[in-house]
């Protein structure tokens, strides 16, 4: 995925206006003919410790993981003091924020920075105190670049005071983003910032891989034990008391509980008061005889302990004081990792918590808060849906699609460079030069670990709860032979040798639903037997599809052990004794597919000329249905339609007809021109087909319809070379990656799943077999084309 080149002048300056310059101007100017746009980040930062930097560093980290060849980002780190830290190397600037003076000084740095396109300011009144205040709004207004303001606290009903300075920060920005929608609202209601300024992007959250809880448990010498957990940096904010003076009650019904109390005291704390606060926290303890039930763990932990913590918690427990506390960040945690919450009623808690999600107390108020806990640790069945519908709203918040947010946010905000006009206007420091930001996916590192998770020693597992294999839903051919394929291309290009076992897993289960006629069945129960399902349901693609994977793992002869090869033909040839009553549209094609792929390296007459018969029949079937807007095999469009188009080019590969190569082209571009917008790739719906002459359904998108366009996609380029259908690959692929109506990623990176499916206003989170081998083969496929 190359850069956009932004602009190229040299020619221009060299013949016309680099005579009306100084040399030293006209050195000065001529820039490389690609610049990536900077973004500078300021904002606080580790290692200092504070919640605001870690957030920033999450995000940092989350937009160089998906738009690392759009845009480069740099820090400005805060420091509420003289004492700078060992920052890391992205930090190109150290602002002490006591220091009125260097604000001015920090503004010219940044105005005269010609790599520097845009600033982001992550934003906490407390950041900018007594003097700094107002040298703070000074700087947003001497800034010539634009900049977007990141608010972390909003205070509802202001005076006449408070309400002008966040006014005039309005005022200095392009943009502001809030949290939550509470926060826009108040926003506009209370301080009548105009919503058009206002952009909603929630706190990200971490993708977890939701480990086992009673192993986790053991880990950390909590086995046996009920866990509720709160964590964060410790202030009299916190609450914590609340719960200490409610586990008594708690204990009478629950003797295992034991309360975490995770994280050190505030840095900010310490300054002014020690330890006071856990002090008084330990003290109580001690009066209420709770040593035995409560655990500090007093220090700053590295987040993948801290996501540890969370995931074998029972309850996870927020009892913050401040009404007026906007959002929280381990509220946003907790969720991640699949707590069931109790949670005092912050706008965060109420926007996110509803009656199926989690519990709301008031505020210092134990008895609440006992209650709670006693009710989910009294019903099992209570927090595993509290947990599932958590989930399900907490996931669209992940960082990856914080990054989405940001990226369309900054893309909009810096807008488009006007070429040989703007570089004279950069020279000359005019307000708000920008390079234009192309937003360019990068490829996520491949991860087997979902699909070896799925993949017992029979074969693979249909479903998946979240991203937990659930062995209750059986194992069917259409999967193990998908595997099979997705297997034998991450091998082929990375000569893994631990792919051929399972290879032979996915094989041995393909020819276990082998029946004596050659045909197979689809459906196995979790014991291993074939269930009525076969019996109810039409098998014909099922068959199909198996004998594409199979022709697909012999066309690697010489690659794969011979042994395995030969079992593949010994089934292939079984198979084909079924193959010429076939007439389901899609099981034609797959065959065509398997048969072609078979024949690539040894030649068989019997393979053509089956390859013929089936390609005449779909030929037969596109003139039937085929007229002037509707160029199609049927008189709708289901699912897997690409497969049809790639099966008859297949067919004329294989044979020279050039019938099948003219009705692959016009459908294909037929589908395509159904298929994608302006913008991207929208398949068929799930919900409804398109029928001739009616409208699409909008909503309901999978993974295989996608990841079926890439492989044909990938067959026309090769063939024919043309830039439109490699584009299109890409644009088809960021589907995955986020560049969807909910500008939300369908592949989980941690687990290597991906998500069931796309609806209208969420995605589908269970990681289901079909979803994740969609996913990996269009990745392998895309690979061939578009280097990481």
């Amino acid at each position: 995925m190359s850069n956009e080149i932004v602009f190229d002048v040299q020619e221009e300056l060299t013949n016309t206006l680099l005579p009306t310059f100084t040399p030293k101007i006209a050195a000065e100017i001529l820039l490389p003919k690609v610049k990536i746009p900077e973004i500078l980040f300021i904002t606080t930062y580790p290692p200092l410790e504070c919640g605001i930097a870690t957030y920033s560093q999450d995000l940092l980290k989350a937009l160089k993981n998906q738009y690392q060849q759009s845009f480069s980002i740099k820090v400005c780190a805060l420091e509420p003091g003289a004492d700078i830290h060992d920052y890391p190397k992205e930090v190109k600037f150290v602002l002490d924020t006591s220091n009125p003076a260097q604000y001015l000084e920090m503004a010219h740095a940044i105005n005269i920075d010609m790599q520097i396109d845009l600033v982001l300011v992550q934003h906490e009144f407390g950041l900018f105190q007594g003097k700094g205040e107002a040298a703070f709004l000074q700087f947003l207004f001497w800034l010539t670049k634009p900049a977007i303001v990141v608010f972390h606290t909003v205070l509802p009903q202001p005076d006449a005071n408070f309400k002008g300075k966040v006014q005039k920060i309005a005022n200095a920005c392009a943009a502001m983003i809030v949290m939550t929608q509470n926060a826009a609202h108040i926003l506009i209601e209370d301080y009548g910032i105009a919503a058009e300024k206002i952009e909603v992007i929630p706190h990200g959250t971490h993708l977890v891989p939701h480990r086992d809880k009673t192993l986790l448990k053991e880990k950390y010498g909590l086995s046996n034990r009920k866990v509720l957990s709160t964590f964060g940096l410790l202030n009299s904010g916190k609450g914590i008391e609340t719960t200490l003076s409610a586990l008594p009650a708690i204990i009478a019904l629950n003797p295992e509980i034991v309360f975490l109390v995770i994280g050190i005291t505030h840095p900010g704390v310490i300054k002014s008061e020690g330890e006071k606060y856990r002090n008084m926290l330990v003290d109580k303890v001690r009066e209420l005889d709770l040593a035995d039930h409560v655990i500090f763990i007093n220090r700053y932990l590295p987040l993948a302990d801290l996501l540890e913590y969370l995931q074998l918690t029972d309850v996870y427990l927020f009892t913050s004081k401040d009404p007026k506390q906007a959002v929280s960040g381990t509220f946003s945690y907790a969720m991640s990792c699949g707590c069931p919450i109790i949670s005092t009623p912050i706008p965060h808690a109420l926007e996110l918590l509803r009656e199926d999600t989690g519990i709301i107390i008031d505020f210092q108020n134990p008895v609440q808060l006992a209650a709670g806990v006693n009710r989910l640790m009294g019903d099992e069945n209570l927090r595993l849906a509290f947990r599932s519908n958590a989930l399900q709203r907490i996931v669209p918040t992940a960082w990856a699609n914080s990054a989405i947010a940001h990226a369309l946010l900054l893309q909009k905000v810096a807008g488009p460079m006007n070429g040989i006009n703007q570089l004279i206007k950069a020279h000359l420091h005019t307000p708000h030069q920008t390079n234009k930001i192309v937003l360019n996916n990068r490829l996520p590192p491949i991860n087997l670990e979902h699909i070896q998770k799925m993949t017992t020693d029979f074969g693979m597992i249909q479903f998946s709860k979240i991203n937990q294999p659930d062995l209750e839903s059986g194992y069917t051919i259409d999967d193990n032979a998908r595997a099979m394929i997705a297997l034998c291309m991450h091998f082929e290009a990375t000569g893994e040798v631990s792919d051929l076992s399972y290879l032979q897993t996915y094989l041995n289960f393909i020819q276990f639903c082998q029946q004596p006629e050659g045909d197979f069945l689809n459906y196995v129960d979790k014991d291993y037997h074939f269930t009525a399902q076969n019996s109810a349901t039409n098998l014909a693609d099922a068959n199909g599809r198996a004998i594409w994977a199979l022709g697909y793992l012999i066309s690697r002869r010489g690659l794969l052990p011979v042994a395995l090869v030969a079992q593949a033909e010994g089934i292939l040839q079984r198979a084909l004794l079924q193959v010429e009553g076939m007439h389901s549209t899609r099981a034609m094609a797959f065959v065509i597919k398997g048969l072609y792929y078979s024949n690539l390296q040894k030649k068989s007459l019997r393979h053509t000329r089956l390859i013929k018969t089936l390609a005449n029949r779909l030929v037969q079937m596109y003139r039937h249905e085929s007229e002037q807007h509707w160029q199609w095999y049927e008189g709708y469009l289901t699912y897997a339609n690409s497969i049809l188009p790639e099966a008859m080019l297949c067919a004329w590969m294989a044979t020279g007809g050039q019938v099948y190569k003219e009705t692959a082209q016009a459908s294909f571009n037929f589908l395509l021109s159904r298929t994608f917008t302006p913008t991207g790739i929208k398949v068929i719906s799930n919900q409804s087909w398109l029928f001739k002459g009616q409208e699409a359904a909008v909503y309901g998108e999978q993974p295989i319809d996608v990841a079926y366009t890439i492989f044909t996609l990938s067959k026309f380029y090769t063939v024919f070379n043309d830039e439109n259908y490699l584009q299109k690959m890409q644009s088809a692929f960021d589907w995955f990656l986020g560049n969807n109506h909910l500008h939300q990623v369908i592949y989980n990176p941690c687990t290597g799943g991906c998500y069931d499916g796309l609806e209208e206003t969420q995605v589908n989170l269970n990681q289901g077999a079909e979803s994740t081998l969609s996913y990996l083969m269009a990745r392998l496929t895309i690979e061939k084309y578009l280097n990481p």
